[in-house]
């Protein structure tokens, strides 16, 4: 078996399709770093299932896709196809061929096929396995990993050997049996609790399904009381609604007679109404008229005042002239106005000139300013730009002095530079020292470290163990009270009453004299409970109460409330006299004395266990009846003996007493239980912390191992860092003393300089002077634009002024001229008026006359009209009175006919209630009983006989029981048998209807289980057979591969290190399954064995050894080795190549190398170059033919 081709398409560096072809032997790639040598390394590895992205160097799965160049395009996905020769037979798979392809797309899908066909990841790896090739990949050896072998855990090493040796399979077998395990593990607890819980569910469920029988028997006698009850009921609303209808025809009669006379009334008030309507439109006429003449009256009493009024106000007008002004005084100011105003005219024209020159005067002015101004600034610009010369050759003077002076401090620092590169170098070589001599004897002080570790985690150990002894109580005191608290809850149960005794306990809070289960009150020895409770007989179960009151009050409750029997234990009694009794032998004791109770229920006890007397058995109790003939034997057993009667046998339901000494028994189980859980609980934590503790300690101690071994580390590091300190701060001294001199060039180049711009600059101030450019004239002309402006300003103020008082008097001549002519219009229009009052005064007299003959004519007319409208008004009352004896009688009739009406509506609506009676009856039949009316009166009618369910003690019959003959139908035993049948089964209480089904299914699941349980333990058994198998092969394979990696690793550090000693050391002996591998090295020469402390070479060496010695005890097909020479020299690299000079004979070698002799010894070079577009490319050449 051998690689035989290698296929890259998108891989890393590899854009292009590349195909290597690779035969037996050794085959080299070569190449500049950088080109992409070691991603085929990483290709062969990816191929083959490496998962971790790190091992890959790179940071997600993903980069293996090529990313792209600045020239090309990145890619989508990335492809690797591997070819292996399978003629020998090695891989499991008919093929002497086998490639083995993976896919890898940038959306982060993966792809594996075997051969073209699909294939998953541990398909790929089961393959590989048994050719020696596993999850470790330990036949390929990428760049970095020789020092991480070295580095790794022992448990690391040991991976190493079992991959070699082909343990991984084994241990993949084993892992997924011991997954199985667990799996069967949870499954077996979670079944067991499971169990465990149906167990505790099915004892409460029993006891269910038997309350729902009896509860199925209760619910029959009441649904056929309660059908027998609404049947009743429905036949007498039924017979009801019958007599209401038959009463209704009557009422219909008399409805019809009083309609008949309420018409005839109505016709009658109508005939009064059309008569008392047709007086009124003569009363209407008449007082129309009367109104109308009492108007006309008034109308002329108005005129004749109103014509009086003007007669008045005529004689009071005289003849006096209006006030006012003379409208010749107003035109003469209209005239003076006139004048005043041409006069502002003419001093608005004279202001307005004055103000035109102002305007010009200030436009010259600031004319001649702006030309000053223009003057000055560019004088100004001359003078400027003559400095700006000067300026700038003095600046370019400084710059050369600056730099001067600058190159003289850049001299001077550089030198101090030196200085201190060489006090650093000085003190690098110091420190050097110093570090060779702690490393020297920091091994020393090692050596407590190992045992101090080994002590810690032998308290860890101990610890672990006290603590999981503990959580086993601990879980067993769980089970234990939890079965305890089931115990006690079934015994509670047990205890609850069926019968009167029940109803008298609930009903404590309302009678007096109560004092509770006979049961409850009394406590007897342990073991005396079946005797006592036996010689007790019915008072056992009974109930307690102060007295002959109190049990007269309860056997009336029961019989009120119909709630059946009760026996009951009378209280405060005299106590016979015990000390009479007989005395008994040994081994005898009179029940009475075992008995403790109150001191009110001691005499009813003594009473009731007159003479009794406790034996161990039916022997005893013989010899002592026969003995004392008066005296009653109870055996422990239950079983009563006396002179005159005897009872005995086996019983396997408990006494209430039985069952309350259990129940107290359970009760002080569970109270011991719940305290042994706390306490453990107090343990579990107090060991968990000293188990924290031990752990702490464990861990600092190897932690200080660790800070040992890295102190050694860091020491060593620091000595290479001081050796490297040294080289770079002469490097460095070096440097600065060549920068020195440049400086001090640069600095005479300067000053040279420099003198030349100082002449220049002393010359070119000598010859130049520069005045200030003269600003009086500019100055002068702003002050005369400041003048115009001011004159401009006031001569615009005075025209205002004057234009302001020229408005003022503008409108005024013509208001004075229009108030004249107003003036001379109202006294003419006063005149028009004292004529138009005379001629009215004259035609008020006229008509005041005639007002006065007009209203003696309109008063005669009025008395006539007032007589008139009094006889209609009587016509109107007559008509009036006849219509409202006719409405009265309407009325009456009509209220008679509404009682009429309200009766039959009245019936109407009780037969509608008696219809939803019976519709109500109906409904609840059908909804309750599901029965139709008329089958429930078929069925359950009054005429119905009523069949006998239960027997005489209230018992339900049973199919075996003779029935007896039904009973007529009687409502008050039928309410009666309807409130014992609720009685019953509120007594019950809360009844579970499914609790048949439930119990029956419950019962099938638990059986189900229980085989299910079986099943698994069989199967963990199985499986710890076969985890057994496992690592009894895993030890044997183990123990024989690591013999021969042993025996190897010794010949190749013989080989590698001549004169060295090296050897592997098992960290466990004796323990093939969970020992790790140690690698113990002493190079030639040297003393130490500890890794850290050999150089970087001789740990390359050595890690070459352990891999060499992994080749050749389990020999691999093929062996990829990626630059692992790179850090040995030339000596050291023959003997290496020596070593691949004999792998060759047996496996194929791919080996990534920049050594001229490695690629001497190669069958074939594979060369690869990085082109200028960033992509891998690929060369070959074979060196030897076969």
């Amino acid at each position: 078996m051998h690689l035989k081709s290698l296929t890259l398409r998108g891989f890393k560096s590899f854009a292009s399709t590349t195909n290597l072809v690779f035969e037996p032997g050794i085959t080299c790639v070569v190449g500049p770093n950088g080109s992409g040598k070691s991603n085929v390394v990483d290709a062969l590895a990816w191929v083959m299932g490496e998962q971790g992205a790190k091992s890959l160097r790179g940071g997600k799965m993903e980069d293996v896709i090529f990313a792209g160049t600045s020239g090309r395009a990145p890619l989508g996905r990335a492809e690797v196809v591997l070819t292996i020769d399978n003629s020998d037979g090695a891989l499991p798979i008919d093929f002497t061929e086998v490639t083995i392809s993976r896919t890898m797309f940038r959306t982060g899908g993966s792809e594996y096929a075997i051969n073209g066909s699909p294939a998953r990841l541990l398909d790929v790896q089961d393959l590989l396995s048994d050719s020696g090739i596993g999850r470790e990949m330990h036949v390929i050896v990428g760049q970095g990993q020789l020092d991480s072998i070295l580095q790794a855990t022992p448990e690391i090493r040991r991976g190493f050997i079992e991959e070699a040796a082909g343990v991984l399979k084994h241990r993949k077998r084993k892992e997924k049996a011991q997954r199985k395990l667990e799996a069967t593990a949870t499954n077996l607890n979670r079944l067991s609790d499971l169990l465990g819980e149906i167990r505790r569910q099915l004892k409460p469920l029993s006891r269910q399904a038997e309350v729902a029988r009896k509860a199925a028997v209760v619910q029959a006698d009441l649904r056929d009381a309660r059908a027998r009850l609404l049947a009743d009921d429905l036949v007498a609303a039924s017979a009801s609604l019958a007599s209401d209808l038959e009463a209704e025809a009557e009422l219909k009669q008399r409805r019809l007679r009083l309609e008949a006379d309420l018409v005839q009334a109505r016709e009658a008030e109508q005939a009064a109404e059309v008569a008392a309507r047709d007086a009124l439109p003569e009363l209407t006429a008449a007082q129309e008229t009367w109104y109308a003449l009492a108007g006309l009256a008034e109308r002329v009493a108005s005129t004749a005042s109103i014509a009086g009024e003007r007669l008045r106000n005529a004689g009071n007008v005289g003849t006096e002239d209006r006030p006012g002004r003379d409208p010749e005084a107003i035109e003469r100011e209209a005239a003076e106005v006139r004048r005043a105003e041409e006069a502002l005219q003419a001093e608005v024209s004279e202001k307005a000139d004055a103000l035109a020159a102002a305007t010009a005067a200030r436009t010259a002015a600031e004319a001649a300013h702006a030309e000053a101004e223009k003057q000055y600034a560019a004088q100004q610009r001359a003078i400027a730009d003559r400095r700006e010369g000067l300026a700038r050759l003095a600046g370019e003077v400084n710059t050369l002095r600056s730099r001067a002076e600058a190159a003289g401090a850049e001299i001077e620092r550089l030198t101090a530079a030196r200085a201190e590169a060489d006090a650093r170098a000085e003190t690098a070589r110091h420190q050097f020292a110093n570090l060779e001599t702690r490393l020297a004897g920091l091994s020393a002080g090692e050596s407590g470290l190992d045992a101090a570790y080994e002590v810690a985690e032998a308290e860890v150990e101990t610890a672990t163990a006290a603590l999981e002894q503990l959580r086993s109580a601990e879980r067993a005191a769980a089970a234990e009270r939890g079965a305890a608290a089931a115990r006690a809850e079934a015994l509670a149960l047990g205890l609850e009453r069926r019968d009167g005794s029940a109803a008298l306990l609930a009903a404590g809070d309302r009678l007096d004299g109560l004092l509770g289960s006979v049961a409850a009150l009394i406590s007897v020895p342990a073991g005396a409970e079946v005797a006592v409770a036996t010689a007790l007989g019915a008072a056992a179960d009974a109930v307690a109460v102060t007295g002959l009151d109190a049990a007269v009050a309860a056997f009336d409750h029961l019989k009120a409330e119909d709630l059946g029997r009760a026996g009951l234990l009378l209280g405060g009694e005299v106590a016979p006299d015990t000390a009479s009794w007989p005395e008994l032998p040994g081994g005898a004791t009179y029940a009475a004395h075992m008995v403790e109770c109150a001191a009110t229920l001691r005499p009813a006890i003594e009473r009731l266990l007159f003479k009794v007397a406790v034996v161990d058995d039916l022997d005893q109790g013989r010899a002592l009846v026969a003995k004392l003939p008066e005296v009653t034997a109870v055996t422990r057993d239950g079983d009563l003996l006396s002179a005159w009667y005897a009872a005995g046998g086996s019983s396997a339901k408990p006494s209430l007493l039985e069952v309350q000494v259990a129940l107290d028994e359970a009760n002080q189980r569970l109270g011991a239980a719940q305290a042994e859980t706390e306490r453990l609980r107090f343990a579990i934590a107090e060991a968990e912390h000293v188990l924290a503790a031990a752990r702490q300690s464990s861990d600092a101690a190897l932690a200080r191992l660790h800070e040992s071994d890295a102190e050694h580390a860091a020491l060593a590091e620091e000595a290479g860092e001081a050796n490297q300190v040294v080289r770079s701060a002469q490097a460095e001294a070096g440097r600065l003393a060549a920068a020195a001199q440049n400086a001090a060039a640069a600095r005479d180049q300067a000053l040279a300089n420099l003198g030349e711009l100082e002449s220049r600059l002393e010359l070119a101030s000598a010859q130049t002077e520069v005045s200030e450019a003269d600003p009086t004239e500019r100055d002068h002309c702003a002050d005369r634009a400041r003048a115009s402006r001011s004159a401009e300003m006031d001569a615009r103020l005075a025209l205002r002024t004057v234009e302001e008082r020229a408005r003022a008097l503008a409108g005024r001549a013509e208001s004075l001229t229009r108030a004249a002519e107003a003036e001379r219009a109202a006294r003419a229009k006063a005149a028009a008026r004292r004529e138009q009052l005379r001629r009215e005064a004259e035609v008020a007299g006229a008509v005041q006359v005639a007002a006065e003959w007009l209203a003696d004519r309109i008063s005669a007319s009025r008395e006539a009209a007032d007589a008139e409208r009094t006889r209609a008004q009587e016509r109107r009352n007559e008509a009036e009175a006849a219509l409202t004896a006719a409405r009265q009688r309407g009325r009456e009739l009509a209220r008679s006919f509404e009682s009429l009406v309200d009766t039959v509506h009245a019936d109407e609506l009780a037969r509608a209630q008696q219809q939803m009676k019976i519709d109500s009856i109906a409904e609840k039949a059908l909804t309750e009983l599901g029965l139709e009316p008329e089958t429930l009166v078929a069925e359950y009618g009054p005429e119905v006989p009523v069949p006998v369910l239960v027997d005489a003690d209230g018992r339900p019959l049973g199919e075996d029981d003779p029935r007896p003959d039904p009973v007529p139908y009687v409502r008050a035993e039928q309410e009666k048998r309807l409130r014992a049948a609720e009685r019953d089964l509120a007594v019950l209480g809360k009844v579970n209807p499914l609790a048949l089904e439930e119990f029956d299914a419950l019962s099938e699941r638990h059986t189900f289980l229980a085989e299910q349980l079986t099943d698994l333990r069989k199967t963990r058994d199985d499986l710890t057979d076969i985890i057994a198998d496992v690592d009894a092969r895993v030890q044997e394979v183990f123990a024989t591969a690591y013999a021969d990696v042993e025996k190897a690793f010794e010949e190749s550090f013989a080989r590698l290190f001549p004169g060295g000693e090296g050897r592997l050391v098992l960290t466990e002996p004796g323990e093939w399954l969970t020992t790790g591998v140690e690698v113990e090295a002493r190079p030639p020469g040297k003393k130490v064995k500890r890794l850290s402390l050999l150089s970087g070479g001789e740990r390359s060496l050595v890690a070459v050894a352990f891999l060499v010695a992994l080749f050749k005890a389990r020999p691999s097909p093929f062996y990829i080795l990626d630059e692992v020479e790179a850090a040995l020299d030339d000596t050291n690299l023959g003997r290496l190549l020596e070593i691949y000079e004999e792998l060759r004979e047996n496996s194929q070698l791919l080996v990534i190398t920049h050594q001229k002799r490695t690629m001497e010894i190669a069958d074939a070079l594979y060369g690869v170059t990085m082109r200028s577009d960033g992509v891998s490319a690929v060369i070959s050449q074979r060196l030897r033919e076969d």
